[in-house]
């Protein structure tokens, strides 16, 4: 009887040593599977840690630079600003200039135009055609170029009754504008002229000349002493070459320069040209 007992008692204990292994290897293996878990779960914070991490320093470099933007956007409005307000101050100085510009053009048109009709009007009034007067633009100015065998004899100052017939159409176009201004200007060749002892040399004898023909003019022909003015210019500015006595005698002249007052044409030029300047 108690071998028999002895053999359910070590049946037992098999049969209980071996549900012990069963659950333990069952244990083993969730513990195995946990631990799988727990790694992989592991790996996987550490991933979301690093980009977490990334993710902060983007977040921090975005908000610098939206600070520099937003900085960057308020220096462009005021850079904005001033170029628009620098853009007006340029626009209007080049309308300035435009209008400038267009008044200057407008006042050398008027000269233009006024020089034009006054030698237009001495062509006619002089008779040009005479090859011994010569009416002519010179930088402006207009002249009326007589030679002096029309005007005077040789060496001498007193006026021909020729030279009237020449000095009577001179008068008229002299009368015919009041506001101008004329100048009378005689030239010699470069012969050297004897003295008389009223004149001493050339430079008084073309000044002569010239006060000669204003006398004609004023007191013979009825043009205004305050429109005239005398003027010598002696052997010194000679047309041409006083090698032979025909060059000599294209260089022994008068001249009467005709000056229309345009003054306030030219003083507008000079005063828009100081303007640009300052």
């Amino acid at each position: 009887m108690k071998k028999y007992i002895f053999v359910l008692a070590s049946l037992a204990v098999l049969s209980t040593s071996c549900g012990t292994k069963k659950k333990i290897a069952a244990l083993e293996a969730k513990n195995k599977e946990i631990q799988d878990l727990l790694n992989s779960t592991t790996v996987k914070l550490n991933m979301c840690m690093s980009e977490k991490d990334a993710l902060a320093t983007q977040v921090d470099f975005l908000k610098k630079n939206n600070s520099e933007l937003i900085s960057n956007i308020g220096n462009m409005t005021t850079l904005t600003a001033k170029g628009a307000e620098n853009i007006e101050k340029a626009l209007e100085t080049i309308k300035e200039k435009d209008l400038k510009i267009t008044r200057m053009q407008d006042a050398l048109t008027k000269k233009d135009s006024v020089t034009l009709a006054l030698v237009t009007s001495l062509k006619r009034e002089v008779g040009i055609s005479d090859p011994d007067i010569e009416v002519n633009v010179e930088k402006g100015v207009v002249f009326i170029s007589i030679a002096d065998k029309l005007l005077f004899k040789s060496g001498s100052y007193t006026v021909t009754d020729r030279a009237k017939e020449v000095l009577t159409k001179v008068a008229k176009v002299i009368n015919s504008k009041p506001d101008f201004e004329c100048m009378v200007e005689g030239h010699t060749d470069s012969v050297p002229f004897i003295g008389n002892g009223v004149l001493l040399d050339n430079w008084d004898l073309s000044v002569k000349r010239s006060t000669s023909i204003i006398r004609v003019l004023t007191k013979e022909l009825g043009v205004k002493p305050s429109q005239l003015i005398a003027a010598g210019r002696g052997e010194y500015i000679p047309l041409v070459d006083n090698s032979n006595a025909e060059n000599r005698s294209k260089n022994r002249r008068t001249r009467v320069v005709i000056l229309p007052k345009i003054d306030q044409f030219y003083d507008m030029i000079e005063k828009e040209m100081k303007n640009q300047k300052n």
